[in-house]
């Protein structure tokens, strides 16, 4: 188990136009410089292996969280993929991952596409729930210890999302990797069935939960 340390915390200020000072004495508003805590020293244990879901409201903190996780993560040494930077080309779906048909089949069955018909078109015919999908399939055939996906499921329809949530943390478990997701849904508990949830509140509130 490895123990991240979560520390941040940023100072504004407030320049000081004609209209902000007006707007200022108008409303009573103090103009001194603030520091906001997002992350106070927060200790978040995590062992290879497992789930972590990260939640909260919009603009509270989560992708954040999962960013300096990953950073982290990366100077120890582990080897991260992350869905949000994984690039599609022009060839067909079914060029796009695995070596040989055999594995491309795998990796997208795997990612929830098994429709011949999808196989040979181009990313560019997809709509973004299948491109989705199509990104996850290459996060799974890389040779990394965690996979990260930021807004996880936000192009798909809360169904399609579940049956997504269930069949990667199947996969994560079953190959030992560490999956750590951040969304604004709160519905994934028991597809995911996480290891560690992470509930972000405004401020620097956090709670944690581990699986018994």
């Amino acid at each position: 188990m490895t123990v991240y340390t979560i520390d941040r915390r940023f100072k504004t200020s407030v320049e000081r136009t004609p209209r902000v000072l007006e707007v200022a004495e108008s409303f009573g508003l103090g103009l001194s410089d603030k520091e906001f805590v997002i992350y106070d020293n927060l200790d978040v244990e995590i062992r290879q292996g497992d789930v972590v879901y990260i939640t909260g409201q919009s603009g509270s903190g989560k992708s954040l969280l999962l960013r300096d996780l990953k950073e982290q993560m990366t100077r120890s040494g582990l080897r991260v993929a992350d869905l949000n930077e994984i690039e599609l080309d022009g060839r067909p779906v079914i060029e796009q991952v695995g070596k040989n048909m055999q594995e491309a089949t795998h990796y997208l069955a795997l990612a929830g596409i098994s429709d011949a018909w999808i196989y040979i078109r181009k990313p560019s015919e997809l709509s973004d729930g299948q491109r989705y999908r199509l990104k996850l399939a290459k996060v799974i055939e890389q040779d990394a210890d965690v996979w990260v996906a930021d807004e996880f499921g936000a192009v798909l329809d809360r169904v399609t999302a579940k049956a997504v949530a269930f069949n990667l943390q199947k996969t994560s478990r079953r190959m030992g990797k560490t999956l750590m997701v951040a969304t604004t849904h709160t519905d994934l508990v028991e597809e995911l069935g996480p290891s560690l949830t992470i509930t972000k509140r405004f401020k620097e509130r956090v709670e944690l939960e581990h699986a018994a």
